[in-house]
């Protein structure tokens, strides 16, 4: 049976970091201004594929499919502040939580959640890689440790170094206790997220369900459900959320369009669609 009905798939994770720099803070700081946001988003997409004032914009989608994980719930001792850590009671495993508590209640929402699997021990930031291995250069003074101690037996031992070694020293000291909570992360990795979403688009097309999809990503791991979805004669719409993509991706969709406000540009708010700021039925 066919439809000119939408579908609109939200990558969650990706949807999340990126109303951070989309948004103001007092705009998305509890998890009903959220899930707000979220149906802000479908409805401005609606509104621009169907026009209308918006007062029936709901007759008009199928079905939002909202995909993220459940938070991670296990437990972890911290190797810098040296304590143990439940990730079930973190800030943002209960914000994660309340959030979809409250996406559960929106109408014509659908949330499709995969899990968060440790895969890993902590690592270091990749941003602080590369001064870590510098370490090893700067402690090279203390190879003159060795041959001490072994001669030394009990005795106490004085290491004579240069002015520089003695910098170098000092600088591998600071590197080390100068490292917060925030530069090491625990291996965790988010598992049936991607597939879900690309089942979902594999059963909506081959089921006639819907005219249009909408998926709000930031990758390139659609493509292949896209290309199936527009074979079958979809129309697939990509929403980065103002993010840019690789030119190449335009061959693999059928328009490129956001449905929140684009970001303000050196101060000034850059020109967007009336439709960006219609009022949001409650």
């Amino acid at each position: 049976m066919s439809t000119d009905q939408i579908a609109i798939l939200i990558d969650g994770g990706f949807f999340l970091k990126r109303i951070q720099r989309l948004l103001r803070e007092n705009e998305i700081d509890t998890p009903e201004k959220v899930a707000r946001c979220v149906r802000r988003l479908c409805f401005n997409h609606v509104i621009k594929l169907k026009g209308g004032s918006g007062k029936l914009w709901q007759q008009h989608m199928y079905r939002a499919f909202f995909y993220d994980a459940n938070p991670f719930d296990g437990k972890a001792h911290h190797p810098v502040d040296n304590k143990s850590i439940d990730f079930a009671k973190s800030d943002v495993a209960q914000h994660r939580q309340a959030l979809f508590q409250e996406l559960r209640k929106e109408r014509k929402l659908a949330l499709r959640l995969g899990k968060v699997n440790r895969d890993s021990d902590w690592t270091l930031s990749p941003r602080l890689t590369k001064a870590a291995l510098k370490t090893r250069q700067q402690l090279a003074s203390l190879n003159a440790l060795q041959p001490l101690i072994e001669a030394a037996g009990t005795a106490p031992i004085n290491l004579t170094l240069t002015t520089d070694q003695a910098q170098q020293l000092q600088q591998a000291y600071s590197f080390w206790q100068n490292l917060r909570s925030g530069d090491v992360a625990l291996g965790l990795r988010q598992k049936g997220v991607d597939m879900r979403i690309a089942i979902d688009i594999a059963s909506l097309t081959l089921k006639k369900q819907v005219k249009t999809i909408v998926l709000v990503a930031g990758d390139s791991d659609f493509v292949p459900a896209a290309k199936l979805a527009r074979r079958e004669g979809i129309e697939f719409i990509l929403d980065p959320l103002w993010q840019n993509v690789n030119d190449d991706l335009f061959e693999h969709i059928d328009a490129l369009q956001s449905g929140l406000k684009r970001p303000p540009v050196n101060g000034q708010g850059a020109a967007e669609d009336a439709v960006a700021s219609l009022a949001l039925p409650i």
